[in-house]
C-alpha cells in the first residue's frame, strides 16, 4: 500500500475526516476507563521540532506511547540538518530508521520536501501554512459540544493564519459553516479560500469572510480566535497590534454569538489581546478541552496513517 502523509486538510477526504474523529472520540472515551490500544507496538516515531511547543510535542509524545510505540523527539539543533545536510537524505536516513515522522518547520516547503523524500508516512506538527492537527482537534471539540458538525456556525476573529487555514478546511469538509472576520490585508490566501469553496460547494457548507468581527460572531454557534502575532512574526507585533486593534475577543462581542456558543482558542493564548480573560476563563471557554483533544485526534492520525 502507497504511504499516506497528513500536509495539510485536503490529504483527506470529509469521510476520512469522520472516521478519524470517531476513532479519536472512541480513544478519549477508551483512556479515561484505562484501555490503551497497541497500534503502534514495537515502532518508533520520529519528532521533528524547528519551532517551540508544548501541547504539540507533549501530546505526540504521551500518544505514541499509549499506543505502544516509542517517540524519538530530535530537535533540528541536534540533527546534522542544522549543519547542511539536505533535507532529502535526512528523510531517506530517518526513514530506515523509523515508521513515522512527525515534523514541526518553519516552512511549509521544507515538509513537502521531506514527505517527498520519505518513504514512511509524515504529519504536519505545524508548519507555516497549516496546522491539520490542532483542525481534527477542533472538530472533535465542536462535536463533543455541539453534538454534530454539519450545520454549525464558526465565527474566527483575528489573523488568517496556518490554523485559521486548517480549520477552514476541515469546516470544508464536514459541512460545517465558517466566517472569517479579519482586518484587510490579514485574510487566508485566496489559493486556500478557493480550495475551502470547492470542498464546501460538494459538502453543503458554507466559507464567508469579513472584516466586522461583530458581523461574523453574530448568532454563531462557535467563536474563534488565536494570538494576533504568530511565532517569527515578532518584528511585526506593533503593526499588528494596531491592525487588530478592534478584534480582541471580549464579552460584549461574545454576547453577539448564541447564548449557548462555545470560545475555542488554540493556546497559547495572550490575555488582553486577542482574547479579554473575562471570555477565556469564563463559562462558555473550552480552550482546555481543545487542549486535550490534540492527544485523542493525533492517536487517532497515527492509527489511520502509520499503524495499517
Amino acid at each position: 500500500m502507497k504511504k499516506r502523509d497528513l500536509l495539510g486538510m485536503t490529504d483527506l477526504t470529509g469521510a476520512e475526516v469522520q472516521a478519524i474523529l470517531n476513532d479519536a472520540i472512541r480513544f478519549k472515551q477508551e483512556r479515561k476507563i484505562g484501555k490503551f490500544s497497541a497500534e503502534l507496538e514495537g515502532k518508533t516515531i520520529g519528532l521533528i521540532f524547528e519551532k517551540p511547543s508544548t501541547r504539540t510535542r507533549v501530546s505526540f509524545e504521551a500518544g505514541i506511547s499509549e499506543m505502544g510505540g516509542k517517540p524519538l523527539f530530535l530537535s533540528s539543533q541536534e540533527l546534522q540538518l542544522s549543519r547542511g545536510e539536505t533535507i532529502s537524505d535526512t528523510a531517506n536516513t530517518l526513514s530506515r530508521y523509523v515508521y513515522g515522522i512527525v515534523a514541526r518547520v518553519r516552512a511549509h516547503n521544507d515538509l513537502k520536501d521531506l514527505a517527498k523524500h520519505s518513504s514512511v508516512p509524515v504529519i504536519n506538527a505545524l508548519s507555516n501554512l497549516e496546522h491539520p492537527c490542532q483542525a481534527l482537534a477542533d472538530l472533535q471539540t465542536i462535536i463533543e459540544h455541539k453534538g454534530k458538525l454539519e450545520g454549525v456556525n464558526v465565527a474566527w476573529v483575528g489573523d488568517g493564519n496556518n490554523v485559521c487555514i486548517s480549520l477552514m478546511l476541515g469546516c470544508s469538509l464536514v459541512g460545517c459553516n465558517i466566517t472569517i472576520a479579519t482586518p484587510n490585508g490579514y485574510e487566508p490566501p485566496a489559493e486556500m479560500v478557493g480550495k475551502a469553496q470547492a470542498n464546501a460547494a460538494k459538502s453543503g457548507s458554507k466559507i464567508k469572510l469579513v472584516n466586522d468581527p461583530a458581523q461574523a460572531v453574530s448568532g454563531a454557534d462557535v467563536v474563534y480566535t488565536d494570538v494576533f502575532t504568530s511565532m517569527g512574526m515578532e518584528a511585526e507585533r506593533e503593526k499588528r497590534a494596531q491592525a487588530f486593534n478592534e478584534f480582541q475577543v471580549n464579552g460584549k462581542l461574545m454576547a453577539q454569538a448564541k447564548k449557548d456558543a462555545i470560545f475555542m482558542h488554540c493556546l497559547p493564548a495572550h490575555r488582553g489581546e486577542e482574547v479579554a480573560a473575562e471570555v477565556i476563563d469564563g463559562p462558555q471557554s473550552v480552550v482546555f478541552d481543545q487542549a486535550e483533544n490534540r492527544l485523542h485526534a493525533q492517536k487517532a492520525v497515527m492509527a489511520f496513517l502509520i499503524a495499517k
